[in-house]
């Protein structure tokens, strides 16, 4: 055996459910002004719900304008569920909200507003992106089942509030049969799977557990060989009874669940979360920019997996460096410093760059929103504009 783990948790977690409710303030105040300046954390404990954070923008908006985006995001997640009773989950009409926003500081804003429209970086750090050719989509495949197992999961509970509630976690455990399998992509089976979602109090837990065992089932796409129910092992609710949940039972903070977010652990995380930011933060743009290089590179066939790091300093434009690693699957005689450069040459990689690039200061319906990307993960979906292999001739000519 040779085992690797990742996570999810759906959009009623705690955690996710400030992500959720900060990002939908980041959609709605670009959608008024595209060129706002957003960074608004939140936190939740039990009935409290607590905003605060910098915004610059040219639209006015008071206390009522954040209470309203709140209230939105917690009904568009599901709260409350009407199985559960009060003091089981968390009901939005109870929610007691603070709002304490404060305007960017003109320091950052002398640096992040340039001359000749460009944008500086509006912090300095590094961003990782991530691809490997385990998967159609280029992502690990511990982590996109976990995903893939939780959104089935949310999904049937958003159908059944009566019966399930929308804090849910999902684990799987990935056995690639040797390290070699591992280096080279080559996953074998699932090993177990863990689950916690809240059911109401009349439900037995052997039921819970059939029903659970039901949904992966029949709504889970597993590749060939990937999933036996027979020879996996199940975790469910693992304590017994799940029915108090939500931030009623555990507190929540925007920027906490960045590995749900990105790679579930099989590759580094960078300098700071992505929810709660506009474009200029390259916390946000940059990860965006170098999942879309990575996906290239696999996409491509230079190399079966790519690490992609991009670092920037605050108030320069582009990033201070570039660099590329393969992993030791490179399937080109190229050097990774030289892709690397090749890579920091082609593309700008500034913070208008990567906005232009990917529609960022126009979040809608239409193209996507950030609270729906906060919810479901930041990478890995292909409706995604920073998923998109609209550079893949270029990538492919490296070969060459």
């Amino acid at each position: 055996m040779y085992l690797f783990t990742s996570e999810s948790v759906s959009a009623g977690h705690p955690d996710k459910c400030a992500d959720i409710i900060a990002d939908s303030i980041v959609d709605r105040l670009l959608q008024l002004d595209p060129n706002a300046k957003v960074a608004t954390e939140v936190f939740i404990s039990g009935k409290h719900i607590i905003i605060g954070g910098e915004v610059k923008t040219s639209t006015a908006v008071d206390n009522a304008f954040y209470e309203e985006c709140t209230q939105k995001a917690l009904e568009k997640i599901g709260y409350p569920e009407r199985g559960f009773k009060r003091g089981e989950t968390f009901f939005p009409d109870e929610a007691e909200i603070e709002i304490y926003i404060s305007k960017q500081s003109p320091d950052i804003t002398m640096g992040v507003v340039k001359e000749g429209n460009e944008i500086g970086a509006g912090d300095q750090g590094m961003m990782f992106g991530y691809a490997t050719c385990e998967r159609d989509d280029y992502m690990p495949s511990a982590f996109a089942y976990a995903r893939e197992i939780r959104d089935a999961l949310y999904a049937y509970a958003l159908e059944h509030p009566d019966t399930f509630g929308v804090d849910i976690k999902t684990e799987v455990v990935m056995d690639y049969g040797s390290k070699e399998n591992f280096d080279s992509c080559r996953p074998e089976h699932i090993a177990k799977i863990i689950v916690a979602i809240p059911c109401i109090s009349s439900v037995e837990p052997d039921e819970v557990e059939v029903r659970v065992k039901k949904i992966i089932k029949e709504e889970v796409q597993f590749e060939a060989g990937h999933f036996d129910a027979d020879k996996t092992v199940f975790y469910i609710n693992n304590t017994g009874r799940y029915v108090t949940h939500s931030s009623i039972a555990d507190s929540g903070l925007t920027g906490r669940k960045v590995v749900c977010d990105t790679y579930g652990g099989y590759a580094p995380i960078g300098g700071g979360a992505q929810s709660s930011k506009d474009y200029s933060k390259v916390d946000r743009s940059a990860l965006y920019a170098a999942r879309w290089l990575a996906k290239h590179i696999v996409a491509a066939g230079l190399a079966k997996k790519a690490l992609v790091q991009l670092s920037y300093v605050i108030a320069e434009p582009r990033p201070i460096s570039v660099t590329v690693d393969t992993q030791q699957t490179a399937l080109t005689d190229m050097k990774d410093e030289e892709l690397s450069q090749m890579i920091a040459d082609k593309f700008v990689l500034s913070p208008r760059w990567i906005m232009e690039k990917f529609a960022l200061d126009k979040p809608g319906k239409e193209n996507f929103l950030y609270a729906e990307v906060a919810a479901k993960g930041q990478i890995g979906y292909a409706e995604y504009p920073w998923e998109q292999l609209n550079e893949l001739d270029w990538f492919k000519s490296l070969k060459q």
